[in-house]
């Protein structure tokens, strides 16, 4: 019986590293969140980071384009600096859309390790970012990545009081 118990011992201590590395999640640390995702990949987030999650209502909140009936929703609508002293504002949808007033172009955005990331058709990208108890906005020109030294910071205002 000793046999057989030290056998099962071994034999979990060798297979249970393999099945985790073939797929079985591991298990999440305490204080983060995790969300699986439709297509089975998971995001795990510090709760430390997560200030309130909101859902979003209404009676079609169930489906896929939902949370954003109309274009006419946005997430927030910020005020920032252009590098040379000047102000213009960034629109962000609830769709992942976003619209900045200088030269009235268009883009995406993303929520990427606590920040909004904005990439614009002309190819700049900006990123609005929590720096202690403010907001500033990160320039990229471009062809530059957001892990490269930005072209210029400026204080950003949420002129709207929503989250990013």
């Amino acid at each position: 019986m000793r046999k057989i118990v030290l056998a099962a011992a071994v034999a979990a201590t060798l297979l249970l590293p393999a099945c985790s590395a073939f797929g079985a999640p591991a298990k999440p640390a305490p204080g983060t969140i995790v969300i699986v995702f439709k297509d089975g990949h998971r995001q795990v987030f510090n709760l430390s980071e997560i200030e309130r999650v909101e859902f979003p209502v209404g009676d079609s909140a169930g489906s896929a384009g939902a949370m954003v009936p109309s274009r006419g929703h946005y997430f927030g609508k910020w005020e920032v600096g252009d590098g040379n002293g000047g102000k213009f504002f960034i629109t962000l949808w609830e769709n992942g859309d976003a619209y900045r007033t200088l030269r009235a172009d268009h883009g995406k955005w993303v929520y990427v390790n606590g920040e909004a990331q904005i990439t614009w058709n002309d190819g700049a990208k900006d990123a609005l970012r929590r720096v202690g108890s403010r907001y500033q906005k990160s320039a990229y020109r471009a062809g530059k990545s957001f892990i490269d030294e930005p072209d210029n910071v400026t204080d950003a205002v949420n002129t709207e009081r929503k989250p990013i």
